[in-house]
């Protein structure tokens, strides 16, 4: 076969991008394509970044084209993640969705459902499109804290399929396992069974049109985030730890984790919670129970952000507890730390927007 332009895109057509389901031609995801002598240049984008994906679009291609065109050739090809721009393009799953957020933290109480209630309502008090995810299989919390544990989700018809309606609370559209399980029944699923209910909470749901998904995950580093990575294209996860040195260690792990080659999620930052606690009585008064500054000494030393300070008050507790997020209540100790969270957190989810 000759060597042009023609023929090697028809070559290159025959190759697959496994995750889109199309070839790399007519997904556009061939560019910068150079013919030269017996030499062909060529920039490929994946829609998964991991090493071991990129790495077998390359043999795959060098395969190919070698195999059409002689082993003399030779080929230099860079393969990269999808652009942010086109992954909203791509994006088969959630495709009315800007962006999606995971929220972890290394271990269980350090508040990461807290955080991520308050983050989600601030979000939405900023007129922002929101909904949350409840992806803590074994302990779901976000029916209590938004006030609808007695709810259950309705159905949609969507183009002819079935499909679940989220429901709604404070204008932010939630869905979580706890809908579907007795509240004060244990939840007893071995891995795959709660990976697929996680699935189809993304698979099977109707989210429409969002600013910001996020995900609560259970704590920790195990099935449910390989099988969250492997089926959601995250743009970013959320780091939540308290300054106490257990709970350092923890979100050390979590950090690495999300850095892994294999999954390689960008970390937003990372939150300290429980930073200090204020009496309601004496505001200007801190007392630093689990430590001071833990949390943004990590984030520092693992050149992450740092996003901020929630402090150790009761009526977060309270305000969790009656269903109402304590971002709502106007001009408190704790709505003042979570707006400024909010703030910082928007900012930073666009400049790894940038980024990529």
């Amino acid at each position: 076969m000759e060597l042009s332009r023609e023929n090697v895109l028809e070559v290159l057509g025959s190759i697959m991008e496994p995750d889109l389901k199309k070839d790399i031609v007519s997904a556009n995801l061939v560019e910068e394509l150079n013919i030269e002598n017996q030499k062909v240049s060529l920039k490929v984008f994946v829609s998964n970044p991991a090493l071991h994906a990129r790495k077998r679009m390359q043999e795959a291609i060098e395969f190919n084209l070698k195999r059409s065109f002689g082993d003399d050739l030779t080929i230099s090809s860079q393969i990269a993640g999808i652009p942010a721009e086109a992954k909203a393009v791509q994006r088969k799953i959630l495709p009315e969705v800007k962006n999606i957020i995971a929220v972890a933290s290394g271990k269980g109480g350090v508040g990461k459902s807290t955080v991520t209630a308050n983050l989600a309502g601030g979000l939405a008090k900023a007129g922002y499109r929101v909904g949350v995810v409840d992806a803590d299989i074994y302990g779901p919390s976000m029916p209590t804290m938004f006030d609808v544990v007695n709810e259950r989700p309705t159905m949609l018809d969507v183009e002819g399929k079935p499909m679940i309606n989220p429901v709604l609370s404070y204008g932010i559209k939630v869905l979580s396992i706890g809908f579907f399980t007795e509240q004060d029944n244990a939840v007893v699923w071995r891995g795959p069974m709660a990976a697929k209910a996680l699935t189809q909470m993304f698979t099977d749901a109707y989210w429409g049109e969002l600013d910001y998904l996020l995900i609560d995950l259970p704590p920790g580093t195990g099935d449910i985030h390989l099988s969250l990575v492997q089926t959601v294209p995250l743009d970013g996860v959320v780091i939540v730890s308290t300054p106490q040195e257990v709970a350092l260690a923890d979100a050390r792990r979590g950090v690495n984790m999300f850095k892994l080659d294999t999954i390689n999620v960008p970390v937003l930052g990372i939150v300290e919670n429980m930073s200090w606690f204020t009496p309601e009585e004496l505001p200007e008064n801190k007392y630093y129970i689990f430590g001071r500054d833990g949390a943004k000494n990590l984030a520092h030393g693992m050149k992450v952000p740092f996003l901020g300070h929630i402090p150790l008050v009761q009526g977060v507790r309270e305000a969790g507890d009656i269903g109402k997020p304590a971002v709502f209540q106007d001009n408190t100790i704790t709505s003042n730390a979570f707006e400024e969270l909010v703030s910082t957190f928007v900012e930073e989810v666009a400049k790894q927007k940038k980024k990529n």
